[in-house]
C-alpha cells in the first residue's frame, strides 16, 4: 500500500512567502535553519535564488537529537561543497555563541564593504529562514537573550513577518516557516511528517507510522542512523525483528498491547516516541 500523497501549504505560509519575496532584496544576511534529523529534506529548493550576493549562515538545529559521530560525518559531507554548518540545540542554548559570533563577523564584513563604497554603516538586516517547526523562533529568542517571539514545538506558530532589533547592530526578520507549494519529493515530505515539521492534517498518521518502520529497517545497518532494534522491541514488548517483513502486523501487535487495538492511537504514540527520543537519537537522513 502506497502512502497517500502528503501536501501541506496553509494560507498564512503562502501569504508570508509572497511578502518574503518582496523584502528579501533588502536583506544583507540569511540565517538558514534546518532540522538535524533531516538536514537535506529541510533545505528549501528556492534558497539559492533567494540568497544571491547575500551572506549565508547555515544553522542545523536539534543537534541533540542525533549523535556527535553523525554530526562529524555530516560535517565531512558538507565540507566537500565548502559548506560549514553551525550545529545547535536552540531549546537549551547549546551552540548559540558560535552562531552569534558568525553573525557578528558577517556584520563586520558588510560594514567594511559599505564603508569602502563611501556608504554609511547601518544595522544590518538578517532573515531567519527555514521550514515550519525547525526551531527558528527558539533560536531567535536565544540570540536576543530574551523571549521576543512565540515558540512552540508545532508547525505554524509564527504567522507574520516581524523585525526585531538586536543589541549587536543587527535587525532580525522573523518569518513564518516557508515550504514549497508542491512537495514533489514525497520522500522528503514523509521525513517532514515524521519529524513533525508539517501539520498532522497533511497526512494519514497510520500510513506514516508504517513508513517509519520501513525506514528503520532500511537504515538499521548504517551507524550514522543510530538505530537500536532491541531498544524499540523492549519499549513495546513486541520483537520488531520477527515482524520486519510485515510492519502492519507489528503495528497491530503493539496496538493490541498498548492501545486496546486502536492502530491510529498506536501510530501516534510511535511517532511521538520517536520525536521525544524515547527510541534513541535516530537520524532519518544520513551522509551519502
Amino acid at each position: 500500500m502506497e502512502i497517500p500523497k502528503i501536501q501541506w501549504y496553509p494560507g498564512h505560509i503562502a501569504k508570508a512567502e509572497k511578502k518574503l519575496t518582496e523584502v528579501i532584496n533588502r536583506v544583507d544576511l540569511v540565517i538558514e535553519v534546518r532540522d538535524a534529523r533531516i538536514p537535506l529534506s529541510t533545505g528549501h529548493p528556492h534558497l539559492n535564488q533567494w540568497i544571491r550576493n547575500k551572506k549565508h549562515i547555515l544553522v542545523i538545529n536539534r543537534a541533540d537529537m542525533i549523535t556527535t559521530e553523525t554530526i562529524t560525518n555530516w560535517n565531512k559531507w558538507f565540507k566537500k561543497d565548502n559548506i560549514y554548518p553551525l550545529w545547535c540545540d536552540a531549546k537549551n542554548g547549546k551552540g548559540i555563541k558560535e552562531i552569534c559570533k558568525s553573525a557578528k563577523e558577517s556584520r563586520l564584513s558588510i560594514d567594511n564593504r559599505r564603508l569602502s563604497r563611501g556608504m554609511k554603516v547601518r544595522p544590518i538586516r538578517a532573515l531567519t529562514l527555514g521550514f515550519p517547526n525547525v526551531g527558528k523562533s527558539a533560536l531567535i529568542n536565544r540570540i536576543a537573550k530574551k523571549k521576543v517571539v512565540e515558540s512552540a514545538r508545532k508547525a505554524g506558530v509564527t504567522r507574520n513577518l516581524r523585525w526585531i532589533r538586536l543589541d549587536s547592530g543587527i535587525d532580525l526578520l522573523d518569518a513564518p516557516g516557508v515550504i514549497p507549494p508542491n512537495l514533489e519529493n514525497q520522500k522528503s515530505a514523509l521525513n517532514l511528517a515524521l519529524c513533525d515539521d508539517i501539520g498532522e492534517a497533511a497526512y494519514e498518521i497510520e500510513s506514516v507510522a508504517i513508513e517509519f518502520i520501513k525506514i528503520i529497517f532500511k537504515l538499521k545497518e548504517d551507524k550514522n542512523a543510530n538505530i537500536s532494534l532491541s531498544k524499540i522491541s523492549d519499549r513495546y514488548g513486541v520483537d520488531i525483528l520477527k515482524n520486519f517483513d510485515s510492519p502492519h502486523e507489528w503495528i497491530d501487535l503493539v496496538a493490541l498491547k498498548h492501545t486496546s487495538g486502536d492502530k491510529r492511537r498506536m501510530a501516534h504514540k510511535l511517532l511521538e516516541d520517536y520525536r521525544n527520543q524515547m527510541l534513541g537519537k535516530i537520524a532519518l537522513e544520513v551522509p551519502i
